[in-house]
């Protein structure tokens, strides 16, 4: 049987991340994907792509997850950019009342292409309400940062003691993703379960068209626990996973490109072009 995978996010509409991302990559690992929208995010080409969010209202989220699990609880889900408080309070009412697992909480903090974090509120919210639900919980260098207190994220071994913190707030593992950020010369993602640290390696590639990789990456380790991977297993795979999909990233208009999602499965070899 199929699994079902669950999204709870913001939309992208320049279609690279946010649940955009996520339902392309649930279909790369022969899942079947559900959304829940908790946002709308639109760039204007005539204002310099600057980016405005526009959230959902809570009852509408309500009404998104409560068709979504009308059929029972599902293999696995993930959270991305929460938009509002009451949304946080929903998600970890739906939660609990379908006693999920398999949950990968991604803590976006800001949309790519803004300097704008969440509120404050928000971060404690879902701290509060999500992080201690989570299986994992797949932060950037500076959402682990924050989430830590210990501010900028400039090496591994303060990566560690981020995890260790991060651990504190209740995940069951972390993996902080140090992309450019680290300023190292490979791809290095942190991966620790509250006992062993794991070091994930790849080739560090000098691109542009990255948008989406943190969206698909924790998309990516959900579809992967909902097949049946240990959390290390569905981590590692992810990582391959994102690599191919930003060695193979695309331009997309002049303001920006993405990683390209079907890049691991080579699926625009999938059909014959005309």
């Amino acid at each position: 049987m199929i699994k079902k995978v669950l999204t709870v996010a913001g939309s992208d509409s320049s279609g690279g991340a946010g649940i955009q991302a996520d339902l392309k990559t649930f279909e790369e690992y022969g899942t079947f994907g559900f959304s829940a929208l908790t946002s709308i995010v639109t760039m204007d080409p005539d204002e310099g792509w600057s980016h405005l969010v526009t959230p959902i209202a809570a009852e509408l989220v309500e009404k998104q997850l409560k068709t979504i699990f009308a059929g029972g609880a599902l293999d696995a889900m993930k959270t991305g950019m929460l938009g509002t408080i009451e949304a946080i309070e929903i998600t970890r009412a739906y939660i609990d009342k379908f006693a999920m697992n398999n949950i990968v909480i991604d803590p976006v903090m800001a949309c790519k292409g803004t300097s704008e974090l969440l509120q404050p509120e928000n971060v404690a919210a879902m701290t509060r309400l999500l992080l201690p639900k989570a299986t994992i919980t797949t932060p950037n260098l500076v959402e682990a940062g924050i989430l830590s207190g210990l501010g900028d994220l400039t090496s591994v071994n303060q990566m560690k003691e981020a995890a260790k913190k991060i651990i504190d707030l209740g995940p069951k593992n972390v993996v902080i993703k140090g992309g450019h950020r680290l300023k190292a010369d490979k791809a290095i993602d942190l991966f620790y379960d509250g006992n062993k640290f794991t070091i994930f390696e790849d080739e560090l590639f000098s691109t542009d068209y990255n948008h989406g990789a943190g969206c698909t990456f924790a998309a990516a380790v959900t579809a992967g626990l909902a097949k049946g991977y240990s959390v290390v297993e569905a981590v590692a795979l992810a990582k391959q996973f994102v690599s191919a999909a930003i060695k193979n990233g695309q331009k997309i208009n002049p303001f920006l490109g993405h990683v390209w999602h079907g890049a691991y499965n080579h699926a625009e070899s999938r059909m014959n072009n005309k």
